[in-house]
């Protein structure tokens, strides 16, 4: 049974246009064909009635010249019938509507005879109390089927089905190998991007595509890395815990009680984070916001410096904002010195721009784009021993992405880092 989307339609049309091929074919011969066959029958045969009376009433000495002239001019012989039994003659287009033109003329049932020399079609007329034989050549006066309408019309239902198939293999190609695509995916594989060419529509559906390819491969990498980190970031505090319960049972210090208890604290910090990465997978709906009081709120939270700039009508997903300025701003106020960070605003009429502006050492050049892979840490003093789990950033990217804003790191010349997201 067929299966593919390609051969199920080459099918479909191809039925269509053998059904048009023949409703064409019919409308030509009932509306064409047979009506000009039945006026050439007729012609013939009031040809071959007028001829036989016109024999019967010339001198017996003139008709050898007219019957000469008849066969020279039209084609017909005209003959005192010979008695020779007759032969039914072989079929030929239209026979049936001469026959009949011939029974009407002559008020009686007449057939076609043949006789083996040559091929002309002979007939008996009773004309003036005589049996006369006239003969004439079918080939000469029988109606041919109009055959250049019918291979036009043929020709140009074979072009237009050719064309058809044509577009639906420009359509169906393109979604085969989506589907092969699809089927890498669902195995964990990263597929070969998908042309994003042809037509809008398609080449939007493999843009779209190839996106969430892209997608999928992240958060799979995402999760085994989240795994990866949460195993690797509790086994620590677990194991220090562990130590310090043993060597409580021995001797209560309440130092030790006070270690378990940042432990704690650790862990909890770290799974609140891992947690929230996971969780950050639901668009937001935007929503009117005065862009420059939200600003201002996160600023004041962290002591940050902002001057305001007036009410800023934006719309835009307020919460998923505000979690990325208290994630750029806790960055800044770990890594920044002793200057508290600054924010600005710039907006205009489709988007706005807010940056996070630091005095730190910033981040070298290489590592600009790294430092938002999930638990990814610096070397320098943003490593492990002062940072944090190494989510902040990642979690950034992540709800920017999602709302469809861009989030730019920049070292300044006057040293420190710009952070900025970019809001439309």
């Amino acid at each position: 049974m067929v299966q593919s989307l390609f051969a199920r339609t080459a099918i479909i049309l191809a039925v269509v246009f053998l059904l048009f091929q023949a409703m064409a074919n019919y409308v030509v011969y009932r509306t064409l064909v047979k009506p000009v066959a039945e006026r050439s029958a007729d012609d013939l045969a009031g040809l071959i009635v007028l001829s036989a009376q016109t024999w019967v009433e010339l001198p017996p000495q003139i008709r050898p010249a007219f019957e000469r002239e008849l066969a020279k001019r039209h084609g017909l012989r005209l003959q005192a019938a010979s008695g020779v039994a007759a032969v039914e003659s072989a079929a030929f287009p239209f026979k049936q509507q001469i026959e009949q033109a011939l029974s009407n003329r002559l008020g009686e049932k007449v057939q076609l005879n043949g006789r083996k020399e040559g091929s002309a079609v002979w007939v008996e007329l009773p004309v003036g109390g005589k049996m006369l034989q006239a003969g004439f050549f079918p080939d000469r006066y029988a109606v041919k089927p109009p055959l250049a309408a019918v291979t036009l019309v043929s020709v140009g239902a074979f072009i237009v089905l050719l064309t058809a198939l044509l577009l639906v293999r420009r359509i169906t190609v393109p979604l085969a190998k989506a589907s092969r695509a699809a089927g890498v995916v669902g195995k964990g594989g990263i597929p070969d991007e998908l042309p994003e060419t042809g037509p809008r529509e398609l080449a939007d559906l493999a843009r779209r595509f190839n996106q969430m390819a892209r997608e999928v491969h992240d958060l799979l990498e995402n999760r085994t890395t989240l795994l990866g980190g949460i195993s690797h970031d509790l086994r620590t505090p677990l194991t220090r815990m562990q130590l310090n319960i043993e060597l409580l049972r021995e001797n209560f210090d309440p130092s030790r009680l006070a270690r378990m208890e940042r432990d704690l604290a650790e862990m909890n910090a770290l799974i609140g984070g891992y947690l929230e990465l996971a969780r950050n997978t639901q668009v937001e709906l935007p929503q009117d916001t005065d862009l420059d009081r939200l600003v201002a709120s996160v600023a004041a939270k962290h002591g940050a410096q902002y001057q305001s700039q007036g009410r800023c009508a934006f719309q835009v997903a307020q919460a998923s904002l505000e979690r990325i300025l208290d994630n750029l701003l806790q960055n800044a106020r770990r890594y920044g010195g002793e200057k508290m960070p600054e924010i600005r605003l710039r907006y205009g009429k489709d988007n706005a721009e807010i940056s996070v502006i630091d005095s730190g050492p910033g981040i070298p050049e290489s590592e600009l784009e790294k430092v938002f892979r999930p638990f990814y840490r610096l070397e320098t003093s943003r490593a492990s021993a002062t940072g944090g789990t190494g989510l902040g950033l990642a979690i950034v990217r992540q709800l920017a992405e999602l709302n469809g804003w861009a989030i730019r790191l920049a070292n300044r010349p006057e040293g420190g880092l710009e952070a900025t997201v970019l809001l439309k």
